[in-house]
């Protein structure tokens, strides 16, 4: 460990999550470390381990997920393996050098019947394979640090790799109208907003004493609530006015368009617990939006073709 506690290891190199960590604490005078396929692999635990053994950080943050929700449904061994048994041998490493781990999980926790935004004691009820793997890592993770935080957060997205604000982009170039379900309501956020949630984190944990109440579970959102129907509209609309595609959005029922897994019909998270014990209140997600369509668009011909990814980071 470096004796002024900035040395953070994250796992992942190419999501969303891990792009956005690297940007912002690099930025923020931190030493950081990204492990990441094939070299190391959450399928493979023990390459895991070895790493931060290697390494030996201050941090850990785990931002790597296996994140294709239909997928799942089919493969539920690589889901398993990935979210839950991987983070866990990240989590025991990470306790045995003595490092606190932040770890990612979602909003597919919980079932969407509740109707106002879920707290974290609230009781869990996954609809699929990718919210039941994920809830399984948040156990073993727990179980096996006791110095663990646990971010749970929704809808992701950012200006690097997949994501919804992309696909909506990229639709609306290529058809003059698109259907979007418009009775699942979540929180959009974004990926640079949670990497300065993970930023702020770790600086109270480095610069004061931890008491208990700085570990467990908390939510991450950006503020205020939407439905894919109500976050596509704002994407194109914001899109027009930077001289973007444009495209007409039709509202439509989760009925009509299937996929392999049930979706939470309302899965807002409260952002309280976190604002109590850090102090920490994340931007109005619109607000977000607006400088990821900055960043996306004007950088849209620039940016380096990604390779394919197993899913969107709906969640890390």
């Amino acid at each position: 460990m470096t004796s002024d506690g900035k040395s953070i290891l994250v796992i992942g190199r190419d999501g969303q999550v891990a792009r956005s960590l690297d940007e912002t604490l690099s930025a923020s005078g931190y030493h950081v470390v990204q492990i990441g396929r094939p070299e190391t692999d959450l399928r493979n635990p023990s390459s895991v381990s070895e790493a931060i053994r290697a390494a030996q950080p201050d941090f850990i943050v785990n931002a790597a997920a296996y994140t294709a929700v239909d997928q799942a449904e089919v493969e539920p061994e690589t889901a398993f393996a990935i979210n839950a048994a991987g983070a866990q041998s990240a989590a025991e490493a990470a306790s045995e050098i003595g490092a606190p781990i932040i770890h990612f999980s979602t909003d597919y926790v919980f079932d969407g019947s509740k109707g106002v935004p879920y707290v974290e004691t609230d009781a869990v009820s996954p609809l699929g394979v990718y919210g039941e793997s994920k809830l399984a890592g948040e156990s073993l993770v727990a179980e096996a640090n006791p110095k663990h935080i646990i971010l749970r957060t929704a809808w992701v997205f950012s200006p690097f790799g997949s994501n919804f604000v992309k696909t909506m982009l990229r639709l609306s170039r290529e058809r003059p109208e698109i259907n979007v379900v418009d009775d699942q309501r979540g929180s959009p956020t974004y990926a640079p907003d949670l990497a300065t949630t993970v930023c702020q984190i770790i600086s109270r944990l480095r610069t004061l004493s931890p008491s208990p109440e700085c570990f467990g579970t908390f939510h991450a959102t950006n503020s205020g609530e939407t439905s894919w129907y109500g976050f596509a509209r704002a994407i194109i609309d914001g899109a027009a006015r930077r001289g973007g595609p444009q495209a007409i959005v039709h509202p439509i029922p989760t009925s009509a368009f299937p996929t392999k897994a049930h979706r939470p019909a309302y899965s807002v998270l409260s952002n309280d617990k976190l604002s109590h014990v850090y102090g920490i209140k994340l931007r109005p997600w619109p607000d977000a939006l607006s400088e990821a369509l900055d960043r996306i668009i004007g950088a849209r011909h620039e940016e380096t073709p990604q390779r394919p990814k197993q899913g969107f980071d709906s969640t890390a």
